[in-house]
């Protein structure tokens, strides 16, 4: 309807953010018979969330796990505080309430998935990454991956996952078309190409409501009983990206989730009062960049090919610093940014940033080094060679390792720091090491090592990013946003990436299992709201 030449939607719940964490509210919200609107900023023929974008992976505990070792182990994830080396927990006022929620509701994300559709598939994938953590052995922890086929990999799909038919969908794209599936058939409302611009309040201070912008014009969604902010993180904003992100906020970093996610949700709500909570926190790792940019912000690509044979790590001279497989393993990946930010408190620089992967000819022909899955979303043709990246200098190339040295000191961001015979140095050192079948250095597991003798030879740059933010506006277990004082913001929840449970440590398929355990839970207090009118 209209109002004075202005556009207005009256609904119960209004969700801004069409990811598994809004989707599964307003399913949850529909089950209670609570009418809601999901608003997504993206064109419905373009809308690549980070749920789509992911590897689909998510935690679902076995039901049969041990209650309170399940419980003990989730804290440990959450903020710490059961740990005796811990200095002190993430979320202390929470923490125990967070991990008995999700003892109790995350063993049901499988069932819950299959409910939206049956022709949805999960396969274990791991279980728990953090084996000496509380509970760990009786909890009966697992990780699943989301597919349609039921194959355990579909190069094909992964290739080009935006047009694989349902059957021989996978990862984030079968996670994405179960939830869609789930929101569709009950005929939820998704009002697609509408940006959130900014919450409505009433006199007494609650949310009663968005308005957004739609093709340029101001349109009203006024909310009867509550507004759930599901809108995911900041990665490519480049003024909080400069606030919350330790180090070179904006040159120093990148990531491969989807470019929409510029910090709506946390901007509106700090409007409105809310506080923040661990906004620097990030699911991280180091991965490569390419000149392309989004918002003036470097487009980061899941860099699949550091830890695998024929390849190593170093930093901005060409020392390693680390045994490669642990930037990609679980869990030490979504951490391991941290050792990409050390601070050289002489020189005053970041020696790691950026890193470089230095590879050989064996490499690029056993595949892309990089998943082509983000590459396609992004509309990045990287090549399933590897060659039209580097065509593109997306990847460096050198006859020998010298001539790639130079070429790697000619790269901006190197700042011409790299040592060529350093460099030369190294790879001398790690081919012996491959051929010992030992790495005396960093303890690499030898399933992993294999030396880079075969020229050309190549680089790619690492920076720390990943796959998204992780901190941003505080929440208490129920996902009412919380002021500065902690105390609720009326009718105004959020849930997701914008206001993570992961606060102390991450383990792989954590943001998919949280956006449903806690986007059920958003969904369920919001429709428990008194009706404002």
């Amino acid at each position: 309807m209209k109002s004075n030449d202005v556009t207005e939607y009256h609904t119960d719940i209004v969700i801004i953010g069409f990811g598994a964490a809004g989707g599964c509210a307003a399913i949850e919200a529909h089950e209670k018979g609570v009418a809601s609107i999901i608003l997504e900023k993206q064109p419905k023929d373009s809308h690549y969330s980070n749920s789509r974008m992911s590897g689909g992976g998510f935690h679902s505990p076995r039901p049969d796990g041990n209650f309170e070792s399940l419980k003990s182990y989730a804290k440990a994830m959450f903020s710490g505080e059961n740990l005796p080396h811990k200095l002190e927990g993430e979320q202390p006022e929470f923490s125990d309430e967070l991990a008995e929620l999700w003892a109790k509701y995350s063993p049901q994300n499988e069932s819950f998935m299959r409910s939206l559709d049956p022709q949805f598939q999960t396969m274990n994938i791991s279980n728990a990454a953090f084996p000496d953590f509380p509970g760990a052995a009786d909890s009966g922890y697992s990780v699943v991956k989301s597919t349609y086929s039921g194959a355990e990999e579909n190069e094909t799909t992964f290739i080009n996952p935006i047009n694989a038919p349902k059957n021989l969908k996978e990862a984030g794209e079968a996670f994405h078309t179960c939830l869609l599936t789930g929101v569709t058939s009950r005929d939820i409302p998704i009002h697609y190409d509408t940006a959130a611009d900014q919450l409505i309040t009433n006199d007494s201070g609650e949310v009663i409501g968005v308005e957004a912008i739609v093709q340029g014009r101001r349109v009203k969604y006024f909310a009867n009983r509550a507004v759930i902010i599901a809108s995911g993180g900041y990665e490519y904003n480049k003024q909080m990206r400069k606030a919350f992100l330790e180090g070179p906020g904006v040159e120093g970093w990148a990531f491969y989730g989807t470019p929409a996610n510029t910090g709506d949700g946390i901007r509106m709500g700090l409007k409105v009062g809310a506080g923040l909570a661990k906004a620097g926190s990030i699911a991280g790792r180091i991965i490569c960049a390419i000149s392309e940019r989004r918002h003036g912000l470097k487009i980061g690509l899941n860099t699949t090919g550091v830890g695998k044979p024929n390849e190593i790590v170093v930093d901005n001279q060409g020392h390693r610093y680390a045994a490669e497989r642990r930037i990609t393993k679980d869990p030490s990946r979504y951490i391991f940014y941290k050792e990409a930010l050390k601070f050289d408190t002489e020189t005053l620089n970041y020696p790691r940033i950026p890193s470089w992967m230095i590879f050989d000819t064996t490499m690029i022909r056993n595949g892309p080094v990089v998943r082509l899955s983000a590459a396609a979303y992004n509309n990045i043709d990287w090549g399933t060679d590897n060659l039209n990246a580097v065509r593109k200098g997306w990847i460096l190339q050198g006859k020998t390792i010298a001539e790639l040295a130079e070429k790697i000191r000619a790269h901006s961001d190197n700042r011409a720091a790299m040592d060529t015979n350093v460099l030369e140095q190294t790879v001398c050192t790690w081919n012996s090491h491959c051929a010992a079948g030992h790495d005396p250095d960093f303890g690499s597991d030898p399933k992993t090592m294999g030396p880079v003798a075969e020229p050309p030879f190549f680089a790619i740059p690492l920076y720390p990013g990943g796959p998204n933010t992780k901190g941003g506006l505080r929440a208490n277990p129920g996902r009412q946003v919380l002021d500065w004082s902690d105390q609720p913001i009326p009718r105004l929840y959020s849930v997701g990436e914008v206001c993570s449970v992961f606060q102390f440590v991450y383990q792989g398929g954590g943001n998919l299992a949280e956006c449903i355990v806690f986007g059920r839970i958003a969904g369920w207090n919001a429709s428990a709201e008194k009706p404002i009118q």
